[in-house]
């Protein structure tokens, strides 16, 4: 009994909080979370982002973070990961709506310099 509580916990725990919508060409991934921190949650997305930009003959491809306030490095991998893969079928990846606290990460890593971000989802998908 306590191991399938346990396992029905963890796969609750594994459900992805995004939102996809397509715009102007582009399909836009909006994170629904407050919080990116545990892996089990990055793995997730992982999974539910991967299969958009395989299934995408050139994916155009928006992050957006507008409800994002905290996220753990790994999140910085799984995006690494992702701009690898859209990279490689000559997509666009462009992130937007990133925090302020989590856009000096992306400074102090200079990923800043590695993606395309946006202020806003408007400006991103122009």
């Amino acid at each position: 009994m306590i191991f399938l509580h346990i396992g029905v916990y963890g796969m609750a725990r594994l459900q992805p909080r995004i939102n996809i919508e397509n715009e102007n060409d582009f399909t836009i991934v909006s994170f629904t979370s407050e919080k990116i921190l545990e892996e089990t949650q990055i793995q997730a997305l992982e999974h539910s982002i991967m299969p958009i930009i395989e299934q995408a003959q050139t994916p155009k491809i928006i992050l957006d973070f507008a409800n994002v306030r905290f996220l753990s490095s790994a999140v910085l991998g799984l995006l690494i990961r992702i701009s690898k893969k859209v990279y490689q079928k000559n997509g666009n990846l462009r992130l937007c709506s990133i925090y302020p606290k989590i856009f000096e990460v992306f400074k102090i890593t200079r990923l800043d310099k590695v993606f395309d971000i946006y202020q806003t989802r408007e400006d991103a998908v122009k």
